[in-house]
């Protein structure tokens, strides 16, 4: 099995984790779930973590075939559309995306936006390969944190963004509108199902008690050591993750970064005065739980 380079870049605003994951013999590579930056207190945008990985893979001699997302991100700007205008490489998410737009298109009142994922270059389905430079890519659907959220299995890796984190961080919530933790319970099991040696590579990490951030593990140690899987059965794991979920407030920027990521990354249309604005609907997601 074929085992790819892969650099991952910290975002500590948002706990995110950006891969970039390059075949060694042809030097072409792929980006996954780049960060946009976004300041809500100030409405600012920057481009400093995408910059940072543009740089890493100029400096390595890399040449860019693919921009990957996971899913349409609900605590980040994806920067997928600014990478792509830095580099005409395609971008690409699972196909199951056009669902996701359709529920926030009813929260944003939207009925211009076109729900076909004609945002993005490519839309990948279940099973699909496609190849980085000699290795070949696979994907997984993998739901539950999202309807449109998928895993990408590259070589001896596979990325897994938003399903298991690091194994003493346990398990993404399920909550958002359309998510559910039986389907992220089967999901967890479509990815324990590939080799113990396969590295796992997160999409968070929040540094449980201020430990580094951290983000590979392997199909081997999420079975032995992380608690919402070892020994559990799906009826435990589903009593589990909802009563967590149910204690969680929103992420705090889902009603900001819906709106940019279920078009790919790009921002709203600048308005007359030369400004861009976002729409923050009010009451859109009853029961949750208020922030502090």
């Amino acid at each position: 099995m074929r085992k790819p380079e892969v650099a991952g870049f910290y975002d500590a605003r948002t706990g995110s984790i950006q891969y970039v994951v390059a075949c060694p013999s042809t030097r072409k590579c792929a980006i996954i779930d780049p960060v946009l930056d976004f300041d809500e207190k100030s409405g600012s945008t920057a481009t400093t973590n995408a910059d940072r990985i543009l740089d890493y893979v100029n400096s390595h001699d890399l040449t860019l075939e693919w921009i990957l997302d996971t899913h349409p991100h609900a605590d980040h700007f994806s920067a997928a559309r600014y990478l792509k205008s830095r580099t005409g490489a395609p971008t690409a998410i699972g196909e199951h995306v056009t669902e996701v737009q359709k529920i926030w298109q009813q929260i944003y009142n939207w009925p211009d936006l076109a729900c076909d994922g004609s945002q993005w270059d490519r839309l990948f389905c279940h099973g699909e390969a496609f190849n980085i430079g000699e290795l070949q890519a696979r994907v997984m659907h993998s739901p539950g944190h999202t309807l449109a959220s998928i895993s990408y299995v590259i070589g001896d890796a596979a990325f897994i963004h938003d399903t298991l984190f690091m194994p003493d961080s346990g398990s993404a919530r399920a909550d958002f509108p359309g998510g559910s933790a039986a389907s992220l319970w089967h999901s967890i099991q479509d990815i324990l199902s590939l080799p113990d040696q396969t590295r796992l590579f997160t999409g968070h990490d929040y540094m449980p008690g201020g430990r580094q951030a951290l983000w590979e593990s392997s199909v081997a140690d999420q079975k032995e050591k992380n608690p919402h899987v070892a020994g559990q059965s799906e009826r435990d794991f589903i009593r589990l993750r909802e009563t967590r979920d149910r204690t969680l407030p929103m992420p705090k920027l889902i009603l900001h970064a819906l709106q940019v990521n279920i078009r790919g990354g790009e921002l709203p249309q600048a308005e007359e005065n030369g400004r861009r604005y976002l729409k923050i609907p009010l009451d859109a997601l009853p029961g949750s739980v208020w922030g502090s």
